[in-house]
């Protein structure tokens, strides 16, 4: 009797442990889709709208910037959307793909500085905390003519 008491008493362990990591991950995946919703509305904000104020407003208390071609801090992200609004106004980044780990999202663009230029695959990697952009690395790799690439895939 006693060993089917600790026997259920342990069933019922092991099924509540198993409802918590179940509703752990519910939480982590929504997270993780509402840091992906707050960096693609960041990046539309800033370098397709090239809008300072809606952009200003997701960013964090900080805004750390590792493109070492890029001054660090918010006023070195304004520098940039100015930068675009005078000699780029038709800058456009296309979205393909937006993946996050965490407090780490990472998007997958085609970039245009002007609509006839083949343009850069770029991928943008943002920190989201308490809900605004505190981070940002990119890699960036200009699209080569058809001609000259060594096989038919796209970059996207």
């Amino acid at each position: 009797m006693q060993s089917r008491v600790i026997s259920q008493m342990l069933f019922a362990l092991i099924a509540a442990s198993l409802g918590f990591a179940a509703a752990a991950a519910d939480d982590q995946q929504a997270l993780e889709e509402r840091n992906k919703q707050i960096a693609i509305e960041f990046y539309n904000a800033a370098l397709n709208e090239k809008d300072w104020e809606k952009t200003r407003s997701m960013i964090g208390d900080r805004y750390v910037q590792h493109n070492l071609n890029a001054a660090d801090g918010p006023e070195g992200l304004h520098a940039h959307i100015e930068f675009l609004k005078k000699d780029f106004p038709n800058n456009r980044g296309d979205i393909k793909h937006a993946l996050a780990d965490g407090d780490l999202v990472a998007l997958h663009i085609h970039n245009r500085r002007s609509p006839e230029m083949r343009g850069n695959a770029v991928v943008d990697i943002f920190r989201i905390e308490n809900g605004k952009v505190v981070e940002h690395w990119d890699v960036v790799q200009a699209i080569p003519e058809p001609a000259k690439a060594k096989n038919d895939n796209t970059m996207f």
